[in-house]
């Protein structure tokens, strides 16, 4: 089995779901209550409860209990982490797709 060093794994498992990615969008502008999280879900307090667990554990949400207040705070240096890896990637497809053109239009000038 492939360690996961970074914990992206997790990273991307939290982030395949609309509600957890709407969650982390609406934290971006504020920390928000559970409460205020689940708001605008079409789900019970219980399951975006759960959705937040997910964030939780992939170190992207932090949740600080004051009384029976939960208060949630975006952490964002995992997503920082996993857009890096994407990055190498994304400069990996645009030079070869670079190089498809480059050729393509090549060819093209050669036809004539």
């Amino acid at each position: 089995m492939v360690e996961d060093p970074v914990g992206m794994d997790a990273v991307f498992h939290a982030l395949a779901h609309g509600a957890r990615r709407t969650m982390l969008r609406r934290l971006a502008e504020r920390e928000l209550t559970v409460g205020e999280l689940a708001e605008p879900l079409d789900m019970s307090l219980a399951a975006a409860s759960k959705h937040l667990q997910v964030l939780e554990r992939a170190g992207l949400v932090r949740r600080t209990i004051t009384g029976r207040r939960h208060v949630c705070a975006l952490e964002p240096a995992p997503l920082a982490t996993a857009s890096a890896w994407l990055d190498f990637y994304r400069r990996h497809w645009t030079d070869r797709l670079d190089a498809l053109e480059a050729l393509l239009t090549d060819d093209e000038g050669t036809d004539r």
